[in-house]
């Protein structure tokens, strides 16, 4: 299957590196660009893409709220998003993956871990930039509010999964860890969305954080 991705940045020297760093890649492809945020937002209603790339600083509506409004808590069936930006102030991390995003990657990161975190949103997993990372995880630790209790509360081995999540590791590291298979992970992640209301892995983290499970 191939990944449909729309990037978004003001920039066109930008637009045009990542279109040949994604095109490169014989299972991605670019459906769209847009020089602002407006545009963004219009083109991933119109589109439907799988991924989207796009800057946090953009005329006419910044990253961060082209973000909420295509892949928002209340949006259906949002496309992945994934920040890619010069700026890794924290309040924007934050905002970013509060706002739905599931990675957030520096723009000299390398064409290697943008195709990385492609593939990971496609996936419906989160990749966030290891330079960043604990500063993330530090900043989750420190919520300005108390999280929303589960839905339902998670089983010791569901715990065990929102632990490992939390420290970033995958679901081939989770079944390792935990010596289950990789579908019995799935499962218990299935039921761990469910049970917090989460629609990915980073709210997932952010719960685990956030509720004192890392403590």
């Amino acid at each position: 299957m191939t990944i449909r991705v729309l990037i978004a940045d003001d920039q066109e020297m930008v637009r045009t590196g990542f279109r040949m760093i994604v095109d490169s890649q014989p299972d991605m492809e670019v459906v769209g660009e847009a020089a602002d945020g407006a545009g963004a937002v219009a083109l991933a209603r119109r589109l439907h893409p799988d991924v989207c790339l796009f800057d946090i600083r953009m005329p006419k509506m910044d990253g961060l709220e082209a973000t909420r409004l295509v892949a928002g808590p209340d949006v259906a069936d949002p496309p992945r998003v994934v920040i890619v930006t010069t700026f890794d102030m924290d309040e924007y991390v934050y905002g970013a993956l509060r706002g739905g995003a599931v990675g957030f990657l520096l723009k000299d990161s390398g064409p290697a871990l943008l195709v990385e975190a492609v593939r990971a949103a496609a996936n419906g997993e989160a990749l966030v930039s290891p330079s960043i990372t604990v500063r993330l995880l530090a900043h989750l630790a420190r919520p300005p509010a108390a999280p929303a209790p589960p839905r339902e509360q998670p089983t010791e081995r569901e715990l065990e999964v929102i632990r490992l999540v939390a420290r970033g590791r995958t679901n081939e590291e989770i079944a390792g860890e935990l010596f289950v298979s990789l579908s019995t992970v799935k499962t218990h992640l299935g039921s761990v969305h469910r049970k917090l209301g989460a629609r990915n892995r980073v709210e997932v983290a952010a719960w685990a954080w956030e509720s004192g499970l890392m403590a």
